[in-house]
């Protein structure tokens, strides 16, 4: 059964109704992905309240959060991806966080691929909340990566990057507004409760890469892709995991990426030819997907067009270009017949998650 289909029969508003949908939030995923309103058929409308930002805000956050729960599910049954929680040695009543991995991605032996998502307010399994708002669920979520990384590598990695810590009085504010339509009173905060080992997008992502992709996987092949800010979080685990990281990944796909090679890697010449042999970015640009768009920056990673001038489109956009891209990669480099380079381990010295 196609995802789309599948998700149809999840059924969005379901998530959103008790006994009946709210008015406030009378919408749901048509066949195509689309959000669209149940009377009416027409797309999201920012604007429900007259002259009253701060309830259509939270309005807004409501959705966010309805579509947050809605792609876990379509993560979970119909990409059957495992939920993973963290840290490993939580306590019962710690907050946690979590990503999402398939059945064979610690145990498949030949290729895994780890998605690294932008930052903001959206979690794991999407590309960018306001793309599956407006553009639908094709466009904003990860699942067309997924699929396609499930069916030709077979191991596949969502990291959930964003999702750092609780806020006791958002929580409150927006089972509230679900319910009543309406806010909570103003009130004093109860404060922001860190999640440990992802307390940022940084900490989540070594977390996951220690534990999980170099302790566990016994792939001998891991690629990432990563969309804008999770470009600069991949080359800071480059830099914090030098060796472990050139020896175990073979190629990078970045996405209108915000890392900073002469910033983040510096003189390191070493480095910066592993990210010149490892590494291309797609960038949005009004040329035709996968034409080079040259760079001022010498030491960074060849750039190509991702075929739409969109931020927002640019995932959905180069999908089949990074997969041809890491497909030729992986092809070329099992073809050479040359010595990897070891893994080191972490020296004590090395920064480790704790309470």
């Amino acid at each position: 059964m196609d995802w789309l289909e599948m998700g149809k029969e999840l059924s969005f508003r379901k998530l959103a109704e008790g006994s009946e949908c709210p008015e406030h939030l009378k919408y749901s995923f048509n066949i195509k992905g689309e959000l669209r309103h149940l009377d009416t058929n027409e797309p999201f409308v920012f604007n429900y309240y007259k002259n009253a930002h701060e309830n259509n805000h939270k309005r807004y956050q409501v959705l966010g959060h309805l579509i947050e729960q809605y792609v876990y599910q379509l993560l979970e049954r119909a990409c059957k991806l495992q939920r993973v929680h963290l840290p490993i040695d939580a306590t019962e009543n710690e907050p946690r966080s979590f990503f999402f991995m398939s059945e064979k991605a610690l145990t498949n032996p030949s290729s895994l691929v780890v998605l690294l998502q932008d930052r903001g307010v959206f979690r794991a399994g999407q590309w960018g909340q306001k793309t599956i708002i407006h553009e639908g669920l094709e466009h904003g979520t990860q699942i067309p990566f997924i699929q396609m990384a499930l069916h030709d590598y077979g191991g596949v990695i969502v990291l959930n990057p964003n999702d750092n810590f609780i806020d006791m009085k958002t929580e409150e504010e927006r089972l509230s507004f679900l319910t009543k339509g309406q806010s909570l009173s103003n009130g004093q905060s109860m404060g922001q409760i860190p999640k440990r080992c992802s307390s940022s997008p940084e900490e989540h992502t070594i977390y996951v890469w220690d534990h999980f992709i170099l302790s566990k996987s016994l792939a001998k092949n891991v690629a990432f892709i990563a969309h804008g800010y999770g470009g600069l979080v991949f080359i800071n685990l480059l830099m914090q995991r030098k060796w472990e990281v050139m020896s175990k990944v073979y190629s990078v796909a970045f996405i209108d990426s915000m890392h900073h090679t002469q910033h983040q890697v510096g003189s390191n010449p070493e480095m910066q030819e592993w990210i010149q042999k490892h590494c291309r970015e797609w960038v949005t640009n009004s040329k035709h997907l996968d034409r080079p768009t040259g760079s001022l920056v010498k030491v960074d990673c060849p750039k190509v067009s991702a075929g739409t001038e969109k931020y927002t489109l640019a995932p959905s956009y180069s999908l089949q270009a990074i997969f041809k891209y890491l497909k030729s990669t992986l092809k070329a480099k099992n073809m050479v017949a040359s010595p990897r380079s070891p893994i080191k381990t972490r020296s004590t010295s090395s920064k480790r998650c704790s309470k």
